[in-house]
């Protein structure tokens, strides 16, 4: 992990969305709710319509990865820090959909995120089911792209649980956390 990866104690509380650049979201954010992928993890931000053109991770690869119908792009990692919150916005300032939006803190629910853990096992059987196909594939950006689909596996697997439950600290209490403690349980 890189330094400007790692969150300090104090970075716990930290908005994502206090981190966009002036100017934003009204020049790259346009995308819907209504129209929201499946495969978007909770947070802030995720993808309605999208292209399909699989540039999101030249920008973010940490953090967007290709499914669905049309295999457009989503976000499966919420940013933790204003590096990653940047390069989100450059994959949203690509997109010419403009299908990126950073309205989840009022459209998410304590409720809609626990649905989405619940059913998580049909998300990592969407991925598993896409990972020989781009594991294997003649195409370098679905070589690539498997990568993503291992790192979403392993995330959801390994971290995912605990960054959910401070964003359920979030939609209930206002803020995140601001210290260590009990947080919300996805159950």
């Amino acid at each position: 992990m890189s330094p400007e990866e790692r969150m300090s104690p104090v970075e716990l509380y930290w908005e994502p969305i206090a981190a966009l650049p002036e100017g934003e979201p009204e020049t790259s954010f346009g995308g819907r709710w209504e129209d929201r992928l499946w495969l978007n993890v909770p947070g802030p931000f995720y993808t309605g319509v999208a292209d399909n053109c699989w540039t999101g991770r030249l920008y973010a690869p940490r953090h967007v990865l290709y499914g669905g119908e049309y295999f457009g792009e989503y976000v499966f990692r919420q940013p933790a820090t204003t590096v990653e919150v940047q390069n989100l916005v450059t994959a949203a300032q690509d997109d010419p959909y403009r299908g990126y939006a950073c309205d989840g803190d009022s459209r998410w629910t304590p409720d809609g995120v626990r649905d989405w853990w619940r059913d998580r096992g049909e998300v990592t059987e969407y991925l598993e089911s896409l990972l020989p196909g781009w594991s294997s594939s003649d195409r370098p950006e679905e070589r690539e792209a498997a990568g993503g689909l291992r790192d979403f596996a392993a995330y959801i697997t390994e971290g995912l649980d605990a960054d959910l439950r401070k964003y359920l600290f979030r939609l209930e209490e206002g803020c995140y956390p601001k210290s260590a403690g009990p947080l919300p349980e996805l159950r």
